[in-house]
């Protein structure tokens, strides 16, 4: 009697979708791009963070860089909320009233 050997198929591993691949230059142009954005965000945020903070300390502000519009709330979802309420297509930063802006903890 002949013993049969099964062999399993080669699995090769990559990515999914190869034809997806994104250009390194188109990366580095979407990374330029995004930290302009925040700067310009970062700096609305700069402006108004001294009269802001002791009332409003711990508290999340979502920030629209072209109109220069901001949104306070105690919770970060629903200061995002305001927000796209107000700028449904419209890109916007939300950063912590604290020190150094930023949400969460590592």
């Amino acid at each position: 009697m002949t013993e049969s050997t099964s062999q399993k198929p080669v699995r090769r591993r990559g990515r999914i979708f190869p034809e997806i691949t994104i250009p390194p230059e188109e990366l580095a142009k979407r990374k330029i791009e995004r930290e302009v954005f925040h700067q310009r965000c970062w700096t609305i945020f700069e402006r108004v963070r001294p009269e802001l903070i002791d009332k409003y300390y711990g508290w999340y502000i979502a920030v629209e860089p072209n109109s220069g519009d901001y949104f306070i709330d105690e919770d970060n979802m629903q200061a995002h909320r305001k927000a796209l309420q107000k700028y449904p297509d419209v890109e916007h930063c939300v950063f912590c009233l604290n020190e150094d802006g930023t949400t969460g903890t590592i």
